[in-house]
């Protein structure tokens, strides 16, 4: 009720502000057309005085009268083209204004909550953007919308006796449907990762299949702790085919370099970083035999998984196979999404979601979590997404990543690449 008696105010105000507007062009109308008609009637009577001594004259009047006359019917004209021009511009102007003003708050407090729940989530889970949300709405309907759209954090950790990396077959033929055939039809170009293009409602993005285990590694900015590098710097530095971004990174008021990692950083068994201090954090690591290992660990179980280099992010999306539960669009909303993931027959699955453009808007945590299953992926976490979110194939950028620089591009602390 509160937004109808609000858009039917809205509309009232504007066309009485309609009609004032008309009236005033309409008196001005007026004046301008009763003006000349007196200073016509004064020649005309001059002019019948003149006439029987001055024909010369009077003919000279009859021809200033006859001027006169062209000129207001000009000015009229004038007058109501303008008017009609200002009427046009009213009207236009005004059902654009009732368009979006009432459409608008339609979006926001109409009985659909799709809108609401999407702005909400997408708001929210930016560091720097919550206005937009905290704007339109109380703190009491933004944790509805949140406890309605979020994901449920699995405590498994991964079992990684049921991947078994297996040298690829060029021969096989018995592919069991679509998205397996893209997987394992491998192109001329490499045999050592394979391109896919991903499109849905919502998004458009790059898969990247990486047939060999062992060439994934997790490399780190030579600053970290201080700054991070561009990921086509760090890609070219470690001899990358691919590259993608990693884990997120301390940057209270956006103006960080990107050289503090927001969680446990592991290279070659070698703590790098413990933001947590000692403290068990969502773990995103490969094994000493190539193996991806998600859980909930400390640096004591990261060492006793035999984990060789790791990062720090999430939710994670599957785990053994299964599912993590996910509500609504999982409470991220729509944007830029990075993903690592692995088969059960080692095949490393790197995924990049372009979002924030025109042509994609982005994806959902559930978006990016049923291209992972589509896939195969046996184990799969989200990495870090917005304006981190970057391909790099053989020192060129694939998608459009949307940070505020001339590139696209932020400083990070860490990414993962294919090896050469």
């Amino acid at each position: 009720m509160a937004y109808n008696n609000f858009k039917t105010e809205i509309i009232k105000d504007l066309v009485d502000n309609i009609k004032n507007e008309i009236q005033k062009q309409k008196l001005k109308k007026f004046e301008e057309d009763t003006n000349p008609k007196k200073d016509i009637k004064k020649n005309d009577k001059k002019s019948k005085k003149n006439s029987k001594t001055k024909k010369k004259t009077t003919n000279k009047k009859n021809s200033k009268n006859k001027i006169a006359k062209e000129t207001k019917k000009k000015n009229i004209k004038k007058s109501e083209k303008k008017l009609s021009l200002t009427k046009k511009i009213l009207i236009i102007t005004s059902l654009v204004f009732v368009t979006l003003t009432g459409g608008g708050l339609f979006l926001l407090y109409g009985p659909w909550s799709y809108f609401r729940e999407l702005l909400i989530t997408t708001a929210m889970t930016t560091l720097h953007h919550q206005y937009l949300a905290t704007w339109f709405y109380d703190d009491e309907t933004i944790k509805e919308v949140l406890e309605k759209n979020k994901v449920v954090n699995s405590n498994d950790v991964s079992d990684l006796n049921q991947i078994t990396i297996k040298k690829f077959n060029k021969n096989f033929k018995n592919y069991a449907n679509k998205y397996e055939e893209q997987i394992l039809k491998k192109n001329n170009d490499s045999d050592q990762y394979k391109l896919i293009e991903v499109n849905g409602a919502t998004y458009k993005g790059y898969l990247v299949a990486a047939y060999d285990p062992s060439k994934i590694e997790i490399v780190h900015s030579k600053y970290l702790g201080n700054q991070g590098q561009l990921i086509t710097t760090m890609a070219k530095d470690n001899d990358a085919l691919v590259a993608i971004n990693g884990g997120g990174f301390y940057d209270p008021d956006w103006k960080s370099q990107g050289g503090i990692p927001s969680g446990l950083t592991i290279n070659n068994g070698e703590v790098l970083y413990d933001f947590k201090s000692g403290g068990a954090g969502e773990l995103i690591g490969f094994t000493k035999d190539n193996k991806l290992l998600l859980g909930y660990m400390t640096v004591e179980q990261a060492r006793k998984n035999n984990i060789e280099d790791a990062i720090e992010f999430g939710p994670y999306l599957i785990i053994n196979g299964r599912r993590t539960t996910i509500y609504g669009n999982g409470g991220w909303g729509y944007g830029p999404r990075t993903v690592i993931g692995q088969r059960k027959d080692g095949i490393v699955l790197m995924l990049v979601i372009d979002g924030r453009r025109a042509h994609s808007i982005g994806a959902s945590i559930k978006d990016i979590q049923d291209i992972m299953v589509n896939y195969g992926a046996y184990n799969a976490a989200n990495l870090d997404g917005g304006s981190s979110s970057t391909l790099v194939i053989e020192n060129k950028v694939i998608n459009n990543p949307v940070a505020s620089t001339p590139s696209g591009m932020r400083n990070i602390p860490n990414a993962i690449i294919l090896k050469k």
